[in-house]
């Protein structure tokens, strides 16, 4: 019975290390009210206000920024610091941007021990990190940051370390979760919802900038370079001679001689004329004003003929000339390369066979944002990855599933009532290509075709084509056809729609407007208003 005891003993310490190593090293669920255990920065630029709420439809609560335009700071003090030095360590947290992030942060500070007498009331921007995780994105600027501060043991100094090409923030407004993996081998993995998106290895310099372990030589900053030292490969060939028939004076272009003009051109006809519609606004005041014009439209007559105005040869190419003469370049036989600073010894190198990680003493969100409604759940340490994904097993994944059907049932039945986003902005685009000047004789038709594309949202693509094909003929035309483009054939009763078109453009007032739409009404079939025009 004695020789049991042992044995007894043996088990219930296993099964207490066990029971140990599975509990997390940090957890903040917020499911009790976050005040008194975390510290509200007392600094004047923090005006955010921090709540306990819940996440948008759920139950669960999170630690929520709750103003657009501010700066926060928060920070909660660990019982006992968590060393990064041996073994694995997983940092995870939760947040959802359910206003989206256009700009701001939403990553965390992992704070090292601080000096004897620091407040936690006095946590600010300036205070003192070993690692940076999390979203960030603003302007150009969309990374999932991972940032390690390392002290460089040769000179005291402590130096930012940025993971090279992290992953990008999710664009959605759902809940993700957010997880790094620092193993004793010196890898690191980031992770977004339980997928691997990076993996890199702290001491190598194709994953982190700068590199951890400085360069063993670096250039001397005292070298100079020699004033007779000549950095030119090439140099003009100073025996070279300008040809004699060499005329630098030519022009590029010449007047084509052999040019004649167009039959049917209107040499008294001018481009554009007033419009004969268009009638002095009731309101305008010439002596405010200034003397009333009419707007000026395409002139009809020059729609169907080659051109208008005063006829001029085109320009071609002139094949005599040559350009502004240089000396050909030759090998430059003083040509030493290019300079470069000797290297010397770098005072700064050190050896490293792993990171020396200062250990983790507090968590911090010190973030300046210009969204409002971003939540941060279920932030986690833990020494082992099982610990990890159980947790987000339990807490996330039941959030995130109900979350995602709900967008997909949102998208159906957007896509059920008419557009959607991306088709609304491609005809947006389309109206404004139907606007380009030189497809004035085409908008009328351009238009009717975009409008039949609202209609029938299945056809978008095949709209998008044909006005691209359109833009694209005209374009050609007018670069390479050497006249304006001419306008269809159409009927008489049509005749007078560009100039509709035009004047509603030229910015008439609204009754003029009202009264060109009932005489077209009078002319030609009723046409739907488009959502552009509305």
């Amino acid at each position: 019975m004695m020789g049991g005891r042992p044995l007894l003993l043996l088990l219930v310490s296993a099964l207490l290390v066990q029971i140990r190593a599975s509990d997390p090293l940090l957890y903040e669920s917020f499911d009790e009210d976050f005040e008194g255990r975390w510290v509200v920065s007392k600094k004047d630029e923090y005006q955010g206000v921090w709540k306990r709420a819940k996440s948008d439809g759920h139950e669960d609560y999170g630690l929520l920024v709750s103003e657009k335009a501010r700066k926060y700071a928060i920070i909660k003090e660990l019982d006992e610091p968590v060393t990064l030095k041996d073994g694995t360590v997983v940092l995870q947290f939760e947040v959802r941007l359910q206003n989206g992030l256009e700009c701001g942060g939403a990553y965390i500070k992992y704070i090292r021990p601080q000096e004897a007498g620091w407040d936690a009331k006095e946590f600010d921007n300036e205070t003192p990190y070993t690692i940076m995780f999390g979203p960030d994105k603003c302007g150009s600027t969309n990374k999932v940051h991972f940032i390690l501060k390392h002290k460089n043991p040769k000179t005291g100094k402590y130096v930012e370390h940025h993971l090279k090409f992290p992953p990008s923030v999710p664009y959605d407004k759902l809940s993700h979760v957010y997880t790094a993996i620092l193993k004793p081998d010196n890898e690191v993995r980031i992770l977004i919802d339980g997928e691997e998106k990076k993996k890199a290895n702290f001491l190598s310099a194709d994953d982190f900038e700068p590199a951890l372990i400085p360069p063993k030589t670096i250039p001397d900053p005292d070298d100079k370079k020699p004033e007779d030292w000549d950095e030119r490969a090439k140099i003009p060939d100073p025996n070279a001679v300008k040809p004699d028939d060499w005329d630098e004076d030519a022009p590029m272009e010449i007047e084509d001689v052999e040019a004649t003009k167009p039959e049917g051109w209107l040499d008294d006809e001018p481009e554009e004329i007033d419009d004969p519609e268009a009638s002095k606004p009731e309101d305008w005041d010439d002596e405010e004003d200034g003397e009333w014009e009419a707007p000026k439209i395409d002139n009809p007559k020059c729609e169907e003929a080659p051109g208008c105005g005063e006829w001029k040869r085109p320009m071609k190419q002139n094949p005599a000339y040559k350009g502004k003469w240089h000396a050909p370049l030759i090998d430059n036989p003083n040509y030493k390369g290019i300079w470069k600073p000797q290297e010397i010894p770098n005072p700064e190198y050190f050896e490293l066979d792993k990171p020396d990680f200062d250990p983790i003493a507090a968590i911090g969100i010190e973030i300046w944002t210009m969204q409002d409604g971003i939540l941060f759940d279920n932030i986690l340490i833990a020494d082992d990855e099982k610990v990890a994904t159980s947790i987000l097993e339990k807490t996330w994944k039941p959030k995130y599933e109900v979350e995602k059907e709900k967008e997909k049932a949102e998208e159906a039945a957007a896509a059920a009532d008419g557009l959607s986003e991306f088709q609304k902005k491609v005809f947006d685009i389309l109206y404004k290509i139907a606007d380009v000047p030189f497809l004035a004789p085409y908008k009328t038709k351009i238009i009717d075709v975009i409008e039949k594309g609202e209609k029938q949202p299945n056809i978008t693509i095949g709209i998008l084509v044909s006005v691209v094909v359109v833009f694209a003929t005209v374009l050609f035309r007018i670069l390479f056809g050497g006249k304006k483009p001419a306008a269809p054939v159409k009927p008489a009763v049509e005749a007078k729609k560009p100039k509709a078109a035009e004047t509603e453009g030229a910015g008439s007032s609204g009754d003029k407007v009202e009264k060109e739409e009932d005489e077209k009404e009078e002319t030609a079939a009723p046409r739907r208003r488009s959502r552009r025009e509305t």
